[in-house]
């Protein structure tokens, strides 16, 4: 009787011990909306939490996947595994295990060690050079087995992640980062992206950075190597540092094909306290202001007064680019700053240009406007602000051809309770300004750039048209990354029509274009890499 008692009771606590080391180990499948680029090695699209309640270290010996609800398999490569850092975010330098697709399941078979109560492995795919950008990739969890038993995983349907292009990475060309991106589509159907190259580091002005552009003849699939744009070199005995260029603007004549591109250059620093400009800057110099920041810019014309607005021209179809016109005169003399607003300008329907643009008043305070022309670039005119404490901002042309200026509004840092961006409209190239209904109600932001677009096409015979909004749909944090459709110039923004691009934190800027009548093309600062760009058919968002 006592044999078969030590008997039943080893064999409970073998059961025990099985239990315990399988059904102790849960499993917790996160699936983020994240964009998944070509020109990139590494695209996380799963995390895979292993959580066990006992001490003992164990490992991980087999972990399948499937592909079900992908577009077109052979989009993917391969498929990898990689360990997280501290913070749960995928460690790039720590792969795990990799594996050649081969039909629709792939699956790891090495041996990996666990020693922690939390372990995270993020599935992360290699997408071939030359895909479908309409394509979309899942991958779904399926088994997950240790040394210790099999586990139970969750049943999942993976959500379809956009592909896209890693347009622009750090290091990059010898660029530390590039930012600031804007789109636009030429006459002849040409992508045209301007960034900033910020060479040194990922601060803005003052710095070592250029307005640099890359082209696209195949809607944003490949693009051509990096040219410089805008480049005022060592200029006044003052090394690059001290001559950067940024914060650029792109604007298409829609009626001569010329393209024309708008920058903010900054000639050595001015004193923070006193607005004077510091003489003997070097090379090995570490003085810093921006042109926002205390008296980093100030009233007058001059290079040692005031950050300077420059405009270049393209008119054959952005391959080469005019020596730089300055048009800092346009502005009133008092204001502090005079500075293009980062994106696409637009050309009206009475073939009028109009870049938008934003300062300082006569008090330091910034403000968004607008700068025209209407003899073809040949001269330009600033317009009143539209509203102050704001800064950047994009145009549009309603049905009625007004311009609707969508403006950033420092009023919305911090702030939960009463949050979005300031809209103001003008039917007089901006002499005066009215508030649009939905300003500072239907539009949140994290005090960031945002981009807005006018997209038309043909339905039936008939013209239409449609607005698109980007930017990141959060009050506090630049993610989220967020496609918003109006179908009523601006009215109203339907959420059930919302198109998340990106969920995790980048820098967060955007710009829009209509890269044919059914494809819009978005080109934004997200969380996989500097530059990214996805096209959307307009079957999704009619």
């Amino acid at each position: 009787m006592k044999n078969i008692t030590s008997i039943l009771c080893i064999i409970a606590l073998l059961l025990q011990s099985c239990e315990s080391s399988t059904d102790s180990i849960r499993v917790e499948i996160t699936n983020p909306t994240l964009p998944v680029l070509t020109g990139k090695e590494t695209n996380p699209v799963l995390r895979v939490d292993l959580i066990r309640s006992f001490a003992e270290n164990y490992r991980i010996m087999e972990v399948t996947f499937d592909f079900a609800g992908t577009t077109d398999l052979a989009t993917v490569e391969s498929v990898s595994l990689y360990a997280a850092k501290k913070d749960g975010f995928i460690d790039p330098k720590r792969i795990l295990a990799q594996a050649v697709i081969s039909g629709n399941k792939v699956s790891f078979s090495e041996s990996i060690p666990v020693d922690r109560d939390t372990f995270t492995v993020w599935a992360t795919v290699k997408l071939r050079d030359s895909i479908d950008l309409l394509n979309t990739v899942s991958l779904n969890c399926r088994s997950v087995k240790t040394d210790k038993g099999r586990l139970v995983v969750p049943e999942m349907t993976a959500k379809k992640l956009r592909t896209g292009v890693a347009v622009r990475q750090h290091m990059q060309d010898g660029v530390h980062t590039s930012r600031i991106p804007g789109l636009t589509t030429s006459k002849n159907g040409t992508l045209l992206a301007i960034y900033d190259a910020r060479y040194e580091s990922a601060r803005d002005l003052q710095g070592h950075m250029d307005i640099a552009l890359n082209r696209s003849t195949d809607g944003g699939l490949t693009w051509q190597a990096m040219q410089i744009v805008l480049d005022m070199k060592e200029w006044g005995d003052l090394p690059e540092k001290y001559n950067g260029v940024s914060d650029a603007c792109i604007l298409v004549d829609d009626n001569t094909g010329d393209i024309y591109v708008a920058g903010l250059w900054m000639h050595g620093v001015l004193d923070r306290e006193t607005g004077k400009w510091v003489n003997g800057m070097t090379k090995d110099s570490t003085r810093w202001i921006h042109q926002w920041q205390a008296k980093g810019s100030q009233p007058g014309f001059g290079v040692k007064e005031t950050s300077q607005f420059l405009i270049t021209k393209s008119t054959d179809d952005g391959l080469t680019w005019s020596e730089p016109i300055n048009i800092t005169k346009d502005k009133k003399k008092e204001w502090w700053l005079y500075a293009p607003a980062p994106g696409h300008g637009i050309t009206l329907k009475d073939g009028t240009l109009v870049f938008p643009t934003q300062g300082r008043d006569k008090e330091g305070k910034p403000f968004s406007n607008i700068t025209w022309s209407k003899d073809g670039g040949r001269t330009w005119t600033a317009s009143e602000p539209a509203y102050h404490n704001t800064t950047e901002c994009m145009a549009v042309e309603l049905s009625d051809g007004s311009i609707m200026l969508n403006m950033r509004d420092n009023r919305n840092r911090g702030n939960t309770e009463n949050n979005g961006r300031r809209i103001c409209t003008t039917t007089d190239l901006g002499k005066t300004w009215t508030e649009h209904p939905t300003s500072r109600n239907a539009l949140i932001e994290p005090t960031c750039m945002a981009s807005i677009h006018r997209h038309e096409y043909m339905e039936n015979g008939e013209k239409k048209s449609l607005l698109l909004f980007v930017n990141p749909s959060s009050i506090s944090t630049r993610d989220h990354i967020t496609l918003k459709i109006s179908y009523d110039d601006g009215m109203t923004w339907p959420e059930d029509r919302w198109i998340l691009l990106d969920e995790y934190r980048g820098r967060g800027y955007s710009c829009i274009t209509s890269i044919n009548d059914s494809t819009i093309g978005v080109l934004y600062e997200g969380s996989q890499a500097d530059m990214i760009f996805q096209q959307i058919n307009l079957k999704e968002i009619k």
